[in-house]
This record gives structure tokens, sequence and C-alpha cells, in this order.
């Protein structure tokens, strides 16, 4: 499929929407990735996403009812799963504390990876990108790098990653201000940053104060990327975020744009009434998988996220 195509699509979010609720006594579950059945080891479908307590793993027969399994490593958030060969690698934002900046207080992250051979057993974590760069940093904030996606590519591999953080005070925390791009020889790493983000905190939608986190697929002439990025509303001093559909050219794969108008999901009501957060994007055999979070308040002590999943099917060769 070219970037039109994807541009071209329609989207649908499902019925029963949310899909995966958090687990007691966390608030939250979030940035869901996940692998399906055609590419895990046991056939069945897997899914990993955060708590306050770090990440889980959930496993499901179809996709839809899942069932919760043991936490894989404390004190980690954001997760990417790549698979490459017979090899799975589960990328993360590790931290020092997994709760809101508050005064006093700073954000401290680096990106692991572990690998596996079954989805069920992980090796030890491997360190494989520090914030080293200028903006990375964020004075009286901390420090970030976190979001990873990993793709491969020709020559390696190429990391997406968030960086830098920005403050929202309706929420009482940061999110990503920029989006970036590493890369290495193995996805063990270590992975070299380029000096500069290729995405920041004006740019991709109206009222934009931060770039969030992508994912990234490959398209016929180029890229994809699915951005959640943040938003800001100064009438009513509250933050939101939607996911973005951009896309870049073969041969400017770093120069990210819109491929539509609008967001392909928004906040609404309900579940998703503030913030529309992190995901993973697969195709299923002809119909597209998009896992996303939502949140229902925008403050951390009110705010509850779940899970959901929107679907698009592939057009019809004429």
């Amino acid at each position: 499929m070219k970037r039109a195509d994807y541009a071209a699509l329609t989207f649908a979010e499902h019925p029963h929407n949310p899909l995966v609720r958090p687990s007691f006594p966390s608030p939250i579950l979030a940035d869901p990735t996940f692998v399906p059945p055609g590419e895990s080891p046991d056939g069945r479908w897997h899914l990993f996403a955060h708590s306050l307590f770090g990440i889980h793993h959930y496993t499901a027969a179809d996709g839809l009812h899942w069932q919760r399994h043991e936490r894989i490593c404390g004190n980690a958030l954001r997760a990417c799963l790549l698979h490459h060969g017979d090899d799975y690698f589960l990328f993360y934002e590790k931290c020092r504390l997994m709760l809101p900046i508050l005064p006093g207080q700073s954000w401290a992250s680096h990106i692991e990876v572990r690998h596996s051979k079954d989805l069920w057993h992980f090796g030890e974590p491997q360190v494989v990108l520090r914030p080293t760069l200028p903006w990375h940093h964020e004075p009286g904030r901390g420090s970030a790098v976190g979001n990873p996606c990993v793709i491969a590519t020709p020559g390696g591999f190429r990391m997406y990653y968030s960086a830098g953080l920005v403050y929202l005070p309706d929420c009482g925390f940061c999110e990503p201000r920029s989006i970036g791009v590493a890369e290495a020889a193995l996805p063990t790493g270590p992975f070299l940053p380029r000096p500069l983000p290729i995405l920041t905190e004006q740019g991709t939608a109206p009222q934009q104060i931060g770039a969030g986190a992508i994912k990234v697929l490959p398209a016929a002439d180029g890229l994809v990327g699915f951005q959640n990025a943040i938003l800001w509303d100064a009438a009513t001093k509250q933050s939101h975020s939607a996911i973005w559909l951009l896309g870049a050219a073969a041969d400017s794969e770093d120069s990210f744009a819109p491929l539509r108008s609008a967001p392909i999901v928004a906040p609404t009501s309900g579940w998703k009434q503030s913030h529309v957060y992190g995901l993973d994007a697969r195709w299923v055999g002809e119909k597209l998988w998009i896992f996303f979070n939502a949140r229902n308040h925008s403050h951390w002590m009110r705010g509850r996220e779940a899970i959901g999943l929107v679907q698009a099917s592939q057009p019809a060769v004429r």
C-alpha cells in the first residue's frame, strides 16, 4: 500500500471498547504493543502494556478477550515489541519512579531491550539509548528518552523515540516534547541518536505543544506514522491528545507530514473523553489493527486509562 492508500482508509473503533482495563490497584493500563497469532510462536495473540507497577503480559485467542499473566519488569513503561526472524525484542522506557513529576522531583529515563524466543521468557535487560543530547533534557524537569519504535532497515535497525518533557498543568505531569531517530547495526544496540529531532512540539496539528510518540510502518512509497500529538486548548486551559496519520516519502524518510487534515482517533466522551495516547499498529491479514490507550480525565489523581481497538480494512484490488 502507498501513503495515499493509507490516507483513504476508513477507521472504525471496536463497539466493545475498551477491551482491556487496568487491574486494581493501578488506575491505568497504557501504551500497548502486540504480536498477532501469525507472528507468535504459539499461535496466540500477545500484548504487553504498562500499569503503575511496570509492564504486564496478556494473551488472547481472538485478539479481543485478554488474559493477564506475569509482570515482565517494574519501573518500566511505553513498550515496543520487534519481531525479527525467530527472535522477539521488547524495548521499553526504564525510569526511576513511576509517578508524575511533582515539585522537587525530576524525571530520569533511558531505553532498554530484553530478548525472547517464546514471548514468555525474557533475557536480562540491556541499555540501548540514554539521554545524551541537549534536547533530551528539560531544565527543572529532568531527562527523558522513551516511547521506542524499532524497525528493521536495509542497513540495520532504526529507532524512533520520544525525548524532552512538556509540563501539562491540567494533568499534573509531563508528556514528550520531541521525537528523534537513532540507529544501530543490531537490535541490541547501542543506538546512535541523530543530532536533531525530526518532529517537535510545533508541526503536526493546530494547538500542538508536544510531539508525543510515533509508531512507523513501511509503505510502498515511503513510510507511514501514527503519532499521538499532545495539544493544548488555550480557551479551556485543557490538554488533549489524538492519533494523527503521517507520511514520509522514500527519498526523505525523516520528513513526516500529515496525510489527513483531522486525526484518525480523537477524544470524544466516556473512557476516552480526555486523551487518546500510545498505540501499536500491525496488519493482520487484510485488516489493520491498532491497539491504543485513552484517558477519561486529564488530572493524574482522577484519570483512568484503558486499552481499545480501532481497525481498517485494505481496499479491494480493482
